[in-house]
């Protein structure tokens, strides 16, 4: 018997938070998400999505046990900026049990019909810096911390389940040169001194922090906007996104190039690999959580690129390759000798194009967000044994149904945004 219940009280929560520990204990692959900030993503008071989101979250039980869990998000924004009705799921996990899967993907489904939605898609987080796509190719490499890490007989799951690919992300493996090639830096000065552009400094990471953030979100949004699946960043999701990754912020990793009025006109940043530190401490700061990420800040030898992005006036005038060579030129001194992209769209052929010019490059991932329209379903009548029970005792039933979807339609992607998505 499978039952499905909405998480209300904190033992569930922590039962959902936890159970991907469980699933994956002797998997050498998978990373663990930071425990606390996943705790957070209940709380209203420390999740800023809850302005703008509604949001499910539901366990599966299969003989009293804890088999599979989900989340559901209706982002009104995005629906807001796409005219669309859809809601996200993410952080779906389960054991190899098809009717475990199934039961979930129907609670957000139905709970989808409730909010007068059409379409279910994902894996998609919160926000563009949110953990999104299901993991499709690389099953044997490393996560990275940033990103999902599943088992194979997800995809098989999802496909059986009547959902389809809306788009893939690709991710790289880049094994960096020894010496960097002096054109490079002698046509990077060249650009500089021609657009009147120089790299921001300031005394400290709080001073450079502030003074630049804003205009960093800025140029996110601008050359993001368009791409699949983001959001634009308010005010309170931008401090919550500092508060999170300002413990591993090397500014040896960043950079941030601007105008003589001192406007930002483009940045990128890569963050160390905190994913063996991270691993090995199943997402938990403390005790010794925190020595471990620390350490990894500046004795990683690998790096994990973020984002990069440059306004448009610019675009095509080699700023690209400026803030290429910054970064690896700070990662090297700490030690690194790889670096692996941030997933990327494979509709995005500039940025492609800009991984694939290194001379040793690998794409060893690839990443699958999948969709359902729900109005094209055709469902049985026929009634399971699943049940969904609210956290006041009370027990609803909830049908399992058999269903299959005819090939949903496929969203048009913005095929010309130059950035590493």
């Amino acid at each position: 018997m499978i039952e499905i219940v909405e998480v209300k009280t904190d033992k569930q929560k922590k039962l959902f938070v936890d159970f991907p520990t469980k699933l994956y204990k002797k998997n050498p692959y998978y990373v663990h998400p930071l425990r606390g900030d996943e705790l957070n993503l209940f709380d209203p008071d420390k999740n800023v999505s809850y302005d703008e989101c509604e949001i499910v979250f539901y366990l599966a039980y299969k003989d009293n046990e804890v088999a599979g869990r989900i989340c559901g998000i209706v982002q009104k924004v995005y629906n807001k900026k796409t005219n669309s009705k859809r809601v996200r799921f993410t952080r779906f996990d389960f054991i190899e049990d098809l009717e475990v899967a199934r039961a979930l993907l129907e609670a957000v489904e139905k709970w989808a019909k409730s909010k007068g939605m059409n379409t279910v898609h994902g894996p998609l987080g919160f926000n563009d810096l949110d953990r999104e796509g299901l993991l499709i190719e690389g099953y044997d490499k490393l996560a990275t911390f940033e990103e999902n890490y599943n088992y194979p007989y997800y995809k098989d799951f999802l496909e059986a389940c009547g959902y389809t690919k809306e788009i893939d992300y690709l991710a790289f493996n880049i094994n960096l040169p020894k010496e960097t090639d002096p054109r490079i830096k002698r046509i990077s000065n060249l650009m500089m001194k021609k657009y009147d552009l120089r790299i921001a400094t300031a005394k400290n990471k709080k001073e450079y922090l502030a003074k630049y953030k804003d205009g960093i979100f800025d140029l996110i949004d601008e050359t993001y906007g368009d791409l699949y699946g983001v959001i634009p960043y308010n005010d309170k999701l931008r401090k919550q996104i500092i508060d999170q990754f300002n413990l591993i912020i090397n500014m040896k990793y960043m950079i941030t190039i601007i105008d003589k009025d001192e406007k930002v006109i483009a940045f990128g940043f890569a963050l160390p690999s905190l994913a063996k530190a991270v691993q090995k401490s199943r997402g938990k700061l403390l005790p010794f959580g925190v020595f471990r990420i620390l350490h990894a800040k500046n004795h990683s030898t690998v790096a994990d690129f973020g984002l990069v992005g440059v306004r448009k006036q610019f675009q095509g005038k080699g700023i690209t390759a400026i803030i290429l060579d910054y970064i690896i030129s700070g990662a090297k001194e700490f030690g690194v000798t790889s670096v692996e992209t941030n997933h990327s769209l494979e509709t995005n052929h500039k940025i492609l194009q800009t991984w694939k010019n290194f001379d040793d490059v690998t794409n060893h991932k690839r990443f699958r967000c999948f969709i359902k329209t729900l109005e094209n379903c055709k469902e049985k009548n026929k009634t399971s044994k699943n049940s969904t029970k609210s956290n006041n005792k009370s027990t609803k039933k909830t049908s399992t149904k058999k269903s299959a979807s005819k090939s949903a339609s496929k969203k048009q992607i913005n095929k010309n945004a130059v950035n590493n998505r």
